[in-house]
Formats: structure tokens, sequence, C-alpha cells
């Protein structure tokens, strides 16, 4: 019983990071046909083998490492960033969760706020003035934006009635989420764009002025790490938002529900590229008025609109 013990967080992190690697492909295909170009076709048969390219290259290049950096939170940084990216996926139903938690949405935030560390960290370690700016804006933008990604989870908790992922599934059955939660899923899907470093809201990585952000230093194998860990939120986010809002499908057939899951998810996905290709990069007071200005305090009276709602079960009145 060894084995398949072991094998089994291998059946989740080897499907995310080859799925991770092909989205960078579509994104890089479908950026190029709204601006007119082709994009990659040159490796291997309308350039699908461009990802295998890519990660190649990066991970058999020299790692430069600046002199007078903290060499072990330099190194630690890009590491802590994947590891935490492929935990998060633990209590994600797809159908059947790696660790069935009761508390799987708890976990879940709480796993992605550790997230802010190996930004802080990246970036105060490679004593550069240029990654440290990149890092603290990068900490203030995600931090802020955690405080409406809590509580839009917390109004869904309450309309859901429980923080297992499983019970999203079972309370959509006779109806999704997305048309009565409407305000809350388009403030949901626009913070994990800020939470993910996603344009318009990528001002950690605006390269006119930041160039990269907080990982400037960092190259090879290293930056790979850090790159394959945003694009692994950005899934995983997207996969939570279908979980949420777009009833991922029934449970007691597992192939429909991976399969709703997943192509809800690829058309959310696709939807952060249609965004990245359409609009302009906020400007950071722009970026902080959006979320304390006109988010929180919007969430803030959906919450508690939800919380003061009655409680009904089926054939009973309305608790008092």
């Amino acid at each position: 019983m060894l084995i398949p013990n072991l094998l089994s967080p291998l059946t989740y992190i080897i499907p995310i990071l080859i799925s991770v690697a092909f989205f960078t492909l579509i994104e890089r295909k479908v950026l190029g046909y709204m601006q007119l170009r082709k994009g990659p076709n040159l490796v291997g048969p309308y350039g699908i083998l461009q990802p295998a390219a890519d990660g190649l290259k990066l991970f058999i290049k020299e790692p430069i490492q600046p002199t007078n950096s903290s060499h072990m939170l330099f190194t630690m940084a890009p590491m802590l960033a994947l590891l935490l990216a492929l935990s998060i996926w633990l209590p994600m139903p797809l159908p059947h969760s790696l660790a069935d938690l009761n508390l799987g949405l708890l976990f879940l935030i709480s796993m992605s706020s550790f997230m802010v560390y190996s930004i802080l960290w990246s970036g105060w370690a490679s004593n550069s003035k240029y990654a440290l700016m990149g890092a603290l804006r990068a900490v203030a933008q995600t931090i802020s934006y955690e405080v409406t990604l809590g509580i839009i989870l917390l109004s869904m908790i309450l309309f859901s009635g429980g923080f297992n992922m499983q019970t999203f599934a079972t309370t959509q059955e006779p109806l999704y989420l997305m048309p009565s939660s409407w305000p809350l899923m388009m403030m949901w899907y626009i913070s994990t764009l800020a939470e993910t470093n996603r344009a318009p809201f990528d001002l950690t990585e605006g390269e006119s002025e930041l160039v990269s952000g907080f990982n400037v230093e960092y190259s090879a194998g290293p930056f790979a790490l850090f790159f394959l860990a945003e694009y692994t939120n950005i899934l995983m986010m997207n996969t939570l938002t279908t979980i949420m809002f777009l009833n991922p499908g029934m449970l007691n057939t597992p192939e429909m529900f991976s399969l709703s899951l997943m192509t809800k998810t690829v058309m959310l996905s696709i939807g952060f590229l249609w965004v990245r290709a359409s609009y302009p990069r906020f400007r950071y007071d722009q970026l902080m008025h959006l979320l304390w200005k006109n988010f929180l305090p919007i969430t803030l009276a959906l919450c508690t609109w939800h919380m003061a709602m009655p409680i009904t079960t089926s054939g009973l009145p309305p608790m008092m």
C-alpha cells in the first residue's frame, strides 16, 4: 500500500505542471492571433513543443546569483513559491481530493496568504532596490486583494453552508450560484486577476519602471519556478471560481464532473488572456482605490446581507 500512497501526489502534480506548460503556449497563441501574428509555430507541429523547449532552455542555463544577495533566502524563495502553489490543490475535488478536509476553503485561503512570504523574500534577498520596490508593491497588492477574496469567500460559505468544497457541488445541483451572486462573482474574478498579478493589475511586473519587479535578479531554473508558481495559481483560482459559482458537476459521476470542471476552468482562463490583450495597465492609486473604496464596501454590505438572511430548510418555514 505504500507505493500507491507515494504515487498519489504525483498523479496531481504532474498533470498540473503539464497543464501549466501548455497554458503558457495557449496564452502566446491567443495573444498572437489577437495581435494579428502567429505566435510560436516553429518548434514541433504548430509550435506544440515550444513549452518543452522553453523549460529545457531555462533549466540547463547557469543560474546567476548576485554577489551581495542573501544566498539561502534567494534560493529558498522560488522553491517555496512553487511548493505553496502546488499544495493549494490538495483539497480540490477533481473529482476526488488528495486531502478531504472539512475546512478545505480555510486551508486554501491560508496557504495562498503564505505566497506573500516568497515574494517578499525574493525581493529582499536579491539586495537590489528594483527587486525590493517590486516586492513591496506586490505584497501590498496581494494583501489588499486577499481582504476582498476572504469576504466574498465567507459570503459564499454562508450560501452553501460549509467550508468543504464538495458542499458547493451539492448546493449547486438545482441551480448555479452565479445568477444569485453575480456582483460577488464579478468582484471575485477581478480580484483573482489582481491576486495572481495578471493584466491589467500586473503592476509588480511593470517593465517600463520596475524591470519585472521582485524577480528581476532571477534567471534560469529559479525564474522558471516563479513562472510555474504564477501560472499554477492562475489555474487554481479559476478552478476555485468554477467550484464556487459555476457548478462543476455531479459528484456521483466522476468523469462528467472532471470534464465539466476542466471545460469551465479553461473558459475562465482564456478570459484572463482576453483581459490581458484588451486593457491597459492600471495606475497604482487606481488599483488601491478600486479595492478599498469600491470593492470592500460592496462586499461587506453583501456579506452582512447574507448573514441577515433567514436560514431555511426544505419544507419548513424560515427560522425565527
